[in-house]
């Protein structure tokens, strides 16, 4: 049978996986985002707690990712070599209780504990979906595929930035809004929890609902590719551990993400200190420069897969990024101009990152790219902790955010240089200009 992605097969299949998986996945990483990140809508209500601190919050945010270090390699290699569908409904469910936990802390230690078991509890979900999509998605579709799961980031902010401002209202059971944004934010992923081991497939051969020759076709194009890269080369997991690229790839995440977390944790603070609006305004606001990120990240992994072209399309988002960094740090603005800066910020951060992320399974063998996404994503978002804690500590000592941006600038910039020096493929399998595209 013919494995090309054109054939009338071929085009039927993929549209298939797409539309079975691509909108759960989309589900699942948008309530993993929320819960992740809405700390950082809610700082603006803890912040009247006696116990609170900037110094407190940084620390807070970033332990987060001490714990997410521990299963990252652990759980990408669980779902190249055991079952996906099992391991990501275990992360769902664990993750939920842990952030109602959050929800309930009382002091500066509960806090930290909270978000240390947080990031434990996700750990291995998002190199898992990565390598979940190797599973199913040819390198045609898969920056396309990487963009909808990325695209559920910006929509997470965007909506639970408002939903946050709307729950601060709330003073049910004498807790206060805060708490609820936790609470009720985190039972909706134990609930997807249980549906993600009814609803998930883990392989191909697996599908029931795959056409015989749908299933035939997909795997004989999935294997085709694994014969490509056994021809140029065949790395085991520890030798991947030590490829240049590897090694690369850590670096240019750990980098990029120094920046890309102060503007996740730390946004509705910098829109709160430039506008001076209420704290439910301020969290409507916050969710603008997400709705510029979906058109980011749209256009780019687009365009990506229409030219084959990896590498540019990741440099010049992040070099755009260092730009609005540095333009939207200079004193004497006008507040509605730093949200326009803020807001294409949001966009060029996007547009980077669901090209970044094809990478490494451009070059890799099956369990050599599983393991090294795993230890990229782990070794990569330590960058959260740096960050996250010491700019809570520079924040205490008086810091502004105005103060910080050309160092976050310097780092989208250093990243940027460090995709230059990747080896690649010239192209990675671009389709037919003339053929119809189902992701």
């Amino acid at each position: 049978m013919r494995v090309g992605s054109d054939h009338p097969v071929g085009y039927r299949t993929r549209r298939k996986i797409a539309l079975r998986l691509l909108p759960f996945i989309f589900l699942m990483y948008v309530i993993n985002f929320v819960d992740r990140t809405n700390v950082g809508v809610a700082k603006l209500k803890m912040a009247d707690e006696p116990w609170f601190t900037e110094k407190v919050f940084g620390f807070g945010a970033g332990v987060f990712f001490i714990g997410y270090l521990a299963l990252e390699i652990p759980g990408a290699l669980i779902v190249e070599k055991w079952s996906a569908r099992r391991w990501l409904a275990r992360i769902l469910i664990s993750w939920g209780l842990c952030t109602v936990l959050v929800g309930l802390v009382r002091s500066p230690l509960e806090f930290y504990g909270a978000r240390f078991l947080l990031g434990l509890a996700e750990a291995g979900f998002f190199p898992g979906i990565i390598v979940y999509m190797t599973h199913w998605f040819s390198p045609a579709d898969r920056a396309r595929a990487t963009a909808v799961l990325q695209l559920a980031v910006p929509c997470a902010q965007g909506l639970g930035s408002p939903l946050a401002g709307a729950l601060f209202g709330l003073d049910w059971f004498g807790l206060a809004g805060w708490r609820w944004v936790f609470i009720l934010e985190g039972l909706p992923a134990v609930v997807l929890g249980f549906v993600t081991l009814w609803y998930l497939t883990d392989r191909p051969r697996e599908a029931g609902w795959l056409e015989p020759e749908e299933r035939d076709w997909i795997e004989r194009a999935l294997e085709e590719e694994k014969r490509r890269k056994a021809a140029r080369a065949h790395l085991t997991v520890w030798q991947a551990f030590r490829e240049p690229n590897v090694l690369l790839l850590t670096a240019i995440l750990f980098l990029a993400s120094l920046s890309n977390y102060v503007f996740f944790f730390w946004l509705p603070t910098i829109v709160k200190e430039a506008s001076g609006l209420s704290d439910e305004l301020v969290a409507r606001y916050a969710g603008l420069p997400y709705a510029a990120a979906v058109v980011g990240a749209v256009a780019a992994s687009y365009s990506a897969d229409r030219t084959g072209e990896r590498r540019w399309h990741a440099v010049v988002p992040l070099v755009l990024l260092a730009i609005l960094f540095t333009v939207s740090a200079l004193p004497g603005q006008p507040f509605w101009l730093v949200m326009v800066w803020l807001t294409l910020a949001g966009g060029a951060m996007f547009a980077y990152s669901v090209n970044y992320w094809v990478l490494p399974t451009l070059t890799l063998s099956a369990s050599a790219a599983a393991a090294s996404i795993g230890m990229i994503n782990s070794f990569g978002n330590l960058s959260g902790f740096i960050g996250q804690s010491n700019v809570g500590i520079l924040r205490d000592e008086g810091y502004t955010f105005a103060q910080l941006g050309p160092l976050l600038s310097l780092c989208s910039l250093t990243a940027a240089a460090l995709i230059c020096a990747l080896r690649l493929p010239a192209r990675s399998a671009a389709p037919a200009p003339d053929e119809h595209e189902p992701v």
